[in-house]
């Protein structure tokens, strides 16, 4: 099988490179010419057999619809878009409806593993019609991890399906990250405590929060025992949100995953406004000692 792939940054980069290494031919696009195969889109495509099948692999939002756009400009009826960035899933309904009266076919693929997929392989959940599931599923095969289909790939429905999945994934990762960093803090600040990273690495086996965001935490701790080289700032990628904006359209109550998101937002703020507010109302209402701004 030969596909194009345009997008080749750290997972898009990393996905070429397993797909050559498990006998898939690609030829690859990106704007950074000293990694890109071809000169052009338009060069990726007519480097393709027919029928074509395209990943794509840019950021949500615009990049992926100018690429989607142009794409739609140079295949023909019977080819494949594969959509394997963080779009929304309403964004997915919106390509396949754009692309139906030329022919074109297109999936949409939540893709997991970040930079370890090239090791350790990616978690896929796939969203669009069956047969074209099965036409691309040689390429699942390569990127998935090695072993039981099951456990690393999934069609999860219609068209949307396999993006509205990892939007989901990607929220309960949003809960899980607040819970080990909360009681990370904790135990930093016990005096008690006099081995925080060998805590959390005895927590690597046998214990119920054993997972592979534990085991990347001590690998942090292990570089950076006081995560003192880095600062306490973290942005989110969009799927947070769309995930509690899901729960809300839906009546799903969420709380764990909201409150994770809204501590991501605190953690942009030098001095948080609204602390600043419950740290004067604490003085109003009880006479609290408050400190002074510097």
């Amino acid at each position: 099988m030969h596909i194009g792939l345009i997008g080749l940054g750290k997972m898009g980069g990393n996905m070429r490179t397993r797909l050559r290494n498990n006998g898939i031919e690609v030829t690859g696009y990106a704007r950074t010419k000293d990694v890109s195969d071809v000169e052009s889109i338009e060069a990726l495509v007519a480097a393709l057999p027919s029928p074509k099948i395209v990943w794509v692999m840019v950021p949500h939002g615009k990049p992926t619809d100018d690429v989607i756009d142009e794409l739609e400009k140079y295949l023909t009826p019977g080819d494949l878009i594969i959509e394997g960035g963080n779009s929304r899933f309403s964004e997915d309904i919106r390509h396949a409806e754009q692309l139906a009266p030329k022919g074109i076919g297109y999936l949409d693929c939540g893709v997991s593993g970040g930079v370890w997929g090239l090791q350790n392989g990616y978690g896929l959940m796939v969203g669009g019609d069956s047969a074209l599931v099965e036409k691309a599923m040689p390429i699942f095969d390569a990127l998935r991890p090695e072993g039981e289909r099951a456990e690393g790939f999934v069609h999860v429905g219609d068209v949307g399906a396999g993006h509205y999945a990892k939007m989901v994934h990607n929220g309960i990762e949003y809960a899980m990250m607040q819970a080990f960093a909360e009681g990370y803090e904790l135990l930093e600040k016990k005096e008690i405590i006099k081995d925080v990273h060998g805590t959390f690495a005895a927590w690597q086996r046998g214990t119920v929060v054993r997972s592979w965001l534990l085991d990347l935490l001590v690998l942090a701790l292990e570089e950076d025992p006081n995560l003192s080289q880095i600062k306490g700032y973290v942005e989110d990628s969009g799927e947070g949100r769309w995930t509690v904006e899901e729960g809300i359209a839906n009546a799903v109550p969420m709380p764990a995953i909201t409150a994770s998101l809204f501590a991501r937002f605190t953690s942009r703020q030098d001095d948080s406004p609204a602390m600043k507010a419950v740290a004067a109302l604490r003085n109003q209402f009880g006479g609290h000692a408050v400190k002074k701004a510097e």
